[in-house]
C-alpha cells in the first residue's frame, strides 16, 4: 500500500485553547517500503500514525490511500510501544487473535501462530499468559501477531523503545526478518537515531511542534550490512546529519535521545 499526506493538520481542544498538533505535514510512501519517522517529543509522530490510521480525523488536508492489488482493507494496524495483548489469553491466542476475527479456522490459525512463536523464541511459551512473559517475549507475541493479521499497512509508535538495548536489537533483527517475507509497508515512528538507520529504507525528519516534514534521509546501507556498519564513519555520518537536521529544530525544552 502507498499513502500519501497532502498538507495534513491536526487540531485538539484543551482547556478551551486550541492545540496544533500537526500542520503542513506532507510525505508519501512508497509500496514494501520501511519508512521511519523521527522528531522531537511532543511533535506530533503518535498523532500522525493515529490520524493514518483512522482514530482520529484531521483538521485539514487529506489522506490518500493507494492499495496494492487484491488488498482487503484501506487502513493499517497500529502497533504501540505498549504491547496491548488481551491478559485473559494465552501467547497463541494473542497471536492467532487477528486470525480468528478474519473467520480464519481455529487449527489453521494456532498452526500459523505456533510456527512463528516457534521460530521467533517463544517455542513453549505457548500456553503461557501476558504476565508470565517479559517485556521482550510480550512485544515479540505483539509484533506476530500484527504481522498475521496481515494488514496491508503497517504502523508502529516507538515497538521497541520500553526494551533494554540487547532485547530491542533482537527484537528489530526478527522485525526485519517478517518484513521481509512479503515487503508489508511500514511506518515506525521511533526516537533513536540508530534504530531508524538499521530498520529503514527512508527516514523522515519532523519538526518540533507542530509537526511537519523538515527533512528527509534515504540510508544508503545494504541490509545485510547495518548492524557490523553501526561503527563505520559512514554510519556515523549518517547519524550526525540526523541529528543535525533535529537540533536545528528543536525548540527550547524539546529534547530527542
Amino acid at each position: 500500500m502507498r499513502v500519501s499526506c497532502i498538507n495534513l493538520g491536526v487540531d485538539f481542544e484543551t482547556n478551551g485553547k486550541t492545540v496544533t498538533a500537526l500542520d503542513g505535514l506532507s510525505l508519501e510512501t512508497q509500496e514494501g517500503e520501511f519508512l521511519s519517522v523521527i522528531g522531537p517529543s511532543g511533535c506530533g509522530k503518535t498523532t500522525l500514525l493515529r490520524t493514518i490510521a483512522g482514530l482520529l480525523e484531521p483538521t485539514r488536508g487529506a489522506i490518500e490511500f493507494v492499495p496494492r492489488a487484491g488488498a482487503r482493507d484501506s487502513r493499517g494496524l497500529l502497533v504501540f510501544q505498549e504491547n496491548s495483548l488481551f491478559p485473559w489469553m494465552t501467547a497463541l491466542e494473542n497471536a492467532a487473535f487477528g486470525l480468528e476475527m478474519e473467520g480464519v479456522v481455529r487449527s489453521e490459525r494456532e498452526r500459523s501462530a505456533r510456527e512463528l512463536l516457534e521460530r521467533h523464541g517463544l517455542g513453549g511459551r505457548e500456553r503461557a499468559y501476558p504476565h508470565q512473559l517479559s517485556a521482550g517475549m510480550k512485544q515479540r507475541v505483539a509484533v506476530i501477531r500484527a504481522f498475521l493479521s496481515d494488514p496491508p499497512l503497517l504502523l508502529m509508535d516507538e515497538p521497541f523503545g520500553a526494551l533494554d538495548s540487547q532485547t530491542r536489537s533482537a527484537l528489530q533483527s526478527e522485525l526485519l526478518a517478517l518484513w521481509r517475507k512479503d515487503r508489508k509497508s511500514v511506518i515506525f515512528v521511533t526516537h533513536d537515531v540508530d534504530e531508524a538507520i538499521i530498520l529503514s529504507d527512508r527516514i523522515l525528519v519532523l519538526s518540533a511542534q507542530p509537526g511537519r516534514v523538515i527533512g528527509e534521509v534515504r540510508v544508503p546501507f545494504s541490509r545485510d550490512d547495518r548492524q557490523a556498519a553501526m561503527l563505520s564513519e559512514g554510519f556515523l555520518h549518517l547519524k550526525r546529519e540526523i541529528l543535525s537536521k533535529l537540533e536545528t529544530r528543536i525548540e527550547a525544552g524539546c529534547r530527542v535521545r
